[in-house]
């Protein structure tokens, strides 16, 4: 995205207190508008309606959220509490709660130096992220060299992985900027990623300001994409990953692996660590949101379905790790995937890349 958009999310500090401000995600394309939160409550209702969302941003909402409570003399515990369980499926918001929450903690619980301990944590955070998404982008390029010589890759990517969800330039859209702005990309497909359009609206819009060849797809002509060998490559991110390497992300992720593995396309998830849940075991205990039935419904406050009509609309599925061609981290690449690759990377050890029985490549 170019430097002259406005960032995902901001701290302010105007005349009459600090304000977390964001870009409002929902009126995007056609608007670029920010709305400035005063308070956590109103901050669980934006996240809540995603008007801020994905994983890593929600980390650093997080943060900045227990940050604002503290500077406006809220209880922080109750603002940490909210926070924490306001999306129940992206662990990235409660982890960037923890790590704030910790840090006022640390610096006393209460009062000014405490307050300005928890912000200088936020900023952290968001700092970290934005490194971390070098590190991914670097990593991702470098695999997709690996399994795919030659460039010209086209790539197929689900819901919304760049600068709108990130300090930087993202998880999986980060990795297709950085094969475009090496002259490796042929063509990336957006999915348009129903109900809400992440893709259409989002990705999209990300990918114009890039310069980037780009279409987007209707989620069900994929199986038509793959069919006609016109997918390289699946790029996703995540919002949680459980430690034998299942992987919850937007819905119709899952069908995605499935189309790869059957007709023998790389199927490569970009995540940071913190985004890697070991206390959840295995994709049957990650906790899966399901949202108001108006999003299937209407499209854009548009009523598509008969009045009365029921909707299932899960935000999340979940991949299982043998579907999974390999994990892109900021600490390096995790393939095969596995309870034991995926621990090690999470405990900070690196792939030399010799290709060892240990399955761990390098950055």
């Amino acid at each position: 995205m170019a430097d002259s958009t406005l960032p995902a999310l901001r701290w302010a500090e105007p005349p009459d207190g600090p304000v977390l401000v964001l870009l409002d995600q929902t009126r995007l394309p056609a608007e670029e508008a920010e709305l400035a939160c005063t308070d956590v409550p109103g901050l669980v209702a934006a996240i809540q309606s995603l008007v801020v969302r994905g994983a890593p941003l929600l980390g650093i909402a997080g943060a900045y959220g227990v940050a604002l409570a503290a500077a406006r003399g809220y209880d922080v515990t109750e603002a940490a509490r909210q926070l924490a369980e306001a999306r129940p499926t992206a662990v990235n918001l409660a982890w960037g709660v923890e790590r704030a929450l910790a840090a006022y903690r640390s610096a006393g619980g209460d009062g000014p130096a405490a307050a300005r301990a928890a912000l200088a944590e936020a900023r952290a955070l968001h700092r970290q992220d934005a490194e971390d998404s070098e590190r991914m982008a670097a990593a991702g390029l470098g695999l997709l060299g690996e399994l795919l010589p030659g460039g010209g890759y086209r790539l197929l990517t689900h819901c919304n992985t760049g600068a709108l969800i990130s300090g930087a330039y993202g998880t999986a859209f980060g990795v297709v900027r950085a094969a475009h702005l090496a002259g490796r990309l042929r063509r990336l497909w957006v999915d348009e990623t129903r109900p809400l359009l992440q893709g259409a609206r989002l990705t999209a819009y990300e990918a114009a300001r890039d310069d980037m060849p780009y279409a987007v797809l209707a989620d069900g002509a994929a199986g038509s994409l793959f069919a006609a060998g016109e997918v390289d490559a699946v790029l996703i991110g995540a919002d949680r990953i459980a430690a034998d390497g299942a992987v919850a992300n937007k819905i119709g992720s899952y069908p995605l692996a499935v189309l790869a593995r059957h007709h023998g396309v790389p199927f490569i998830v970009v995540a940071p660590v913190s985004t890697v849940d070991l206390a959840t075991p295995d994709g049957a205990a990650i906790r899966i949101e399901h949202r108001p039935g108006h999003e299937v419904t209407e499209v854009r406050g548009v009523q598509v379905a008969p009045v009365g009509a029921r909707a299932y609309n899960p935000a999340f599925d979940v991949t299982p790790p043998e579907l999974v061609t390999a994990i892109v981290t900021e600490r390096g690449v995790v393939s095969p995937v596995d309870h034991g690759n995926l621990a090690e990377v999470c405990a900070g050890s690196r792939g030399d890349g010799s290709g060892s029985d240990d399955g761990m490549m390098r950055e």
